[in-house]
């Protein structure tokens, strides 16, 4: 059987979540999946079982209701709003839709692994500039920028936790536009950024190169419904939108997704909490002399560690708590793992099996 070469070069990106690993357990403690520390929301549950009729009717394939209130949640106009069955898919088809074998991509490493394999599987031609912090590097960056290409960047990024500004991105974007390059910034985190508001999706309007990409798995603890959302001009989501699979997204999903966006107390809970849990988390591991944390914006924290972070990962399975090994991560090593900021209960446990180890 002769196949895309692409496809047989294809790699699949490791991810964490308890199907990560051989023998998934429900009573695992999972600090690899950087999920909203609360789960979802109580008005979300309702609504996912008011809607269980909703089942056996064809969905929306346009996702227009809850691209109206996403209007509303971002002040993006709803023509400028594409909805996937997660942030992935969106990833996938923006690269089929705007890649080819001409097209070079600059990808920051270590981040986000999608963006790489979706890019080759498009034959797109990829390389990377290692940073630990873009910020630092950015004038270095925009020197390697390709003409007619496209980037990728993920803010705050995954998984280092560093946070660009919107200064900073908007020169990113004017350097990239002067050459005729796509800027594609990843937004999954970016609201659960406690104190800060690096957001770009107000300059959508302004730089027709620009696409910006949401996920609700992340801020709304909606994983396993799988929805995300991408906002461009008009005439990026027009194609996007050509191209999406029918019924790409379930209409319980959009509903949930409806829900969760218009309850405007939900991520003020979350963002204190985050605050306060990764402040714990950092001055615990901190005194832990075999630990070393990254400076993280968001709900997650990158750890170097002296013991092999397959060997760490398995020693914490037998204390049923999973954590990310960050050894697939293009850019980093096998010292280093990640874990997701929960509550103070589930916390107090991770920190206490760190100890014991």
């Amino acid at each position: 059987m002769k196949t895309n070469p692409n496809i047989s070069a294809h790699k699949r990106v490791s991810h964490g979540g308890p199907f990560s690993i051989r023998h998934p357990n429900s009573k695992i403690l999972d600090f690899s999946s950087n999920i909203s520390p609360i789960g979802i929301s109580s008005l979300v549950r309702k609504t996912i079982k008011n809607q269980l009729d909703a089942i056996q009717i064809y969905p929306d394939p346009e996702s227009t209701q809850l691209r109206k209130n996403l209007q509303q949640y971002t002040k993006i106009h709803f023509s400028q709003i594409v909805v996937g069955n997660g942030a992935t898919e969106i990833i996938y088809n923006f690269c089929q839709a705007f890649l080819s074998k001409k097209t070079s991509v600059l990808i920051p490493i270590p981040t986000f692994g999608e963006y790489e394999a979706a890019a080759k599987l498009a034959s797109a031609k990829v390389s990377f500039f290692k940073t630990m912090d873009l910020t630092k590097d950015v004038d270095n960056f925009i020197s390697k920028f390709p003409i007619n290409g496209c980037i990728f960047i993920c803010n705050p990024n995954n998984p280092t936790g560093s946070l660009i500004q919107k200064k900073t991105l908007q020169k990113i974007i004017i350097s990239a536009h002067k050459k005729n390059t796509l800027v594609f910034v990843d937004e999954c985190f970016i609201e659960l950024v406690p104190d800060h508001d690096e957001s770009i999706i107000k300059f959508i309007s302004k730089y027709n190169n620009l696409f910006v990409l949401r996920s609700l798995t992340k801020s709304f603890a909606l994983a396993g419904l799988r929805i995300g959302y991408g906002l461009g001009s008009k005439q990026m989501i027009s194609i996007l939108t050509k191209i999406k699979i029918p019924w790409n997204v379930s209409g319980l999903a959009q509903q949930a997704a409806s829900t969760a966006i218009m309850n405007p107390f939900y991520l003020d809970k979350v963002k204190k909490i985050i605050k306060k849990e990764s402040n714990y988390l950092v001055d615990s591991i901190s005194k832990l002399k075999s630990l070393q944390c990254s400076a993280t914006k968001t709900n997650f924290i990158l750890i170097k560690t002296k013991m092999k972070s397959k060997t760490l990962q398995k020693k914490l399975l037998k204390k049923k708590i999973l954590i990310r090994d960050c050894s697939t991560f293009r850019g980093l090593n096998d010292n280093y793992i990640r874990i997701a900021v929960k509550t103070r209960k589930e916390n107090r446990k991770l920190i206490k099996a760190f100890e014991k180890l």
